[in-house]
């Protein structure tokens, strides 16, 4: 299928668990890497804003003693800028908790210069952003991020380290105290106390991430560029609208020059027929009434296929899956369809998921000499996720004409993702993601 290039198309999809919120709700979270991706966020929170602190507070004392003869004002004015570079490396290390983009809202300056940098950046909302979150860091978020690290950790690990606290008592007395509540007097007592401090674990590992993801989020609000990024938003919306125009355009022009060259000429012919059958008589007048009645079949076949080309009467009738099937047995490549859904969807997103798996079909058949091809869908967690493989000789070009581009703005105009993978040798694997609302099913 001639969609996509040796790699994806740049238009994303979205990943499972891209945070940890989306992590805790996962029945194998224990056993992936998020637990302790939440211990290395906040441990480095808690390191950052002590380092943060011991720098930051002299450099503030340093500027108000200064300030008095004018020469620590510099200073507090370069001050007034440490956010900056401390969203850069905050930003970056929120991907451990949250792997989605996190732009900086930050614009490139007008001028060159060390001083018009300044000023630019002290005239924009997102250093003043920054600069709150670096008093937050080095005064409470690393307080908080040290406070979550010891209180979830030090029971489970006081009850397992209870063997080898109590290998060290004084032969004498074997008593120890653990955590200063629990009294051991034996080395079986505090054997006993490990599988106590091993189901505490779990416990501890969800509460941290649950901490790591509120940290997280906190600091996305806060350093991310939440107006650039609807403005990215606004520019990709209007984009996609001038494009969708221009793909109605085109889809008018060629249904009208369908229509001039297909059915109305058929309509002149039978016009025509119907008017010499008018003037004859006998065998003629019947041979040209029956020519006539084989012109008027051939203009229904014809206005058939193009109504069938805007909208097809199965889907509008009995909905995507029947549609998908009837599309798939109009394929010369055998097509597998496995399709779960909650009955009827809306009708605009029915027909933007019919037309995609139409368009891909379509592709299969003329670029990528599979022998078979599949088509799988299914509603999960508000999104409606299609997806067409085939088992062809892959390396296909999105730049060589083959419809990806349209495909695109109809899917990028209900808010949804395309992505395409194909390596070379195959497979060719295009994938759609279609937000769904619940409403009332069409039709």
């Amino acid at each position: 299928m001639a969609f996509g290039a040796t790699g994806r198309v740049p238009y994303r999809v979205r990943m499972a668990s891209t945070t940890a919120w989306q992590a805790l709700t996962s029945r194998r979270f224990l056993l992936t890497g998020w637990p302790w991706r939440a211990i290395g966020y906040l441990a480095g929170g808690a390191a950052a804003g002590c380092a943060s602190l011991l720098v930051l507070l002299p450099v503030f004392l340093l500027g108000t003693v200064g300030s008095v003869v004018l020469v620590g004002i510099p200073v507090l004015v370069a001050l007034g800028l440490c956010g900056v570079p401390l969203g850069v490396f905050e930003r970056w290390r929120l991907r451990m908790v949250d792997r989605r983009p996190a732009p900086d809202g930050h614009a490139r300056p007008e001028r060159p210069g060390v001083r018009a940098w300044a000023v630019f950046r002290y005239r924009e909302q997102a250093t003043w952003r920054e600069l709150a979150y670096a008093l937050l860091m080095t005064t409470v978020l690393w307080v908080f991020d040290l406070s979550a690290l010891v209180m979830a950790l030090i029971v489970p690990c006081a009850l397992l380290s209870a063997p080898y606290a109590q290998s060290f008592a004084d032969p004498g007395d074997d008593r120890i105290q653990v955590m200063k509540v629990v009294s051991v007097s034996s080395a079986a007592e505090a054997w006993a106390l490990v599988p106590a401090g091993l189901l505490l674990l779990p416990v501890a590992a969800y509460a941290l991430t649950v901490a790591a993801a509120a940290r997280g989020a906190l600091a996305r609000v806060l350093l991310t560029g939440r107006e650039r990024e609807l403005g990215r938003r606004l520019a990709a919306v209007t984009r996609s609208r001038a494009e969708l125009v221009d793909a109605f355009e085109v889809e008018r022009r060629r249904i009208e020059r369908d229509l001039h060259d297909g059915a109305q000429q058929r309509l002149v012919a039978l016009t025509m027929t119907l008017g010499l059958a008018g003037i004859s008589t006998g065998d003629e007048a019947s041979a040209l009434v029956e020519r006539a009645h084989r012109e008027s079949r051939l203009v229904l076949d014809e206005l058939r296929r193009l109504i069938r080309g805007v909208h097809p009467g199965v889907l509008s009738d009995r909905g995507l899956r029947a549609a998908v099937e009837d599309a798939a047995d109009c394929s010369p490549v055998p097509v597998d369809v496995t399709l779960d859904l909650p009955g009827r969807l809306p009708r605009t997103l029915e027909s933007t998921a019919y037309f995609v798996v139409s368009e891909a079909l379509a592709n299969v058949a003329r670029h990528s000499g599979a022998g078979r091809a599949e088509v799988r869908g299914r509603v999960e967690d508000g999104v409606l996720a299609l997806e067409v493989r085939d088992d062809g000789v892959g390396g296909a070009d999105p730049a060589a004409g083959t419809g990806l581009a349209g495909l695109a703005v109809r899917v990028a105009a209900v808010d949804g993702r395309l992505s395409l993978t194909s390596p070379p040798q195959g497979p060719t694997v295009l994938r759609v993601e279609l937000p769904w609302i619940q409403a009332a099913p069409s039709g």
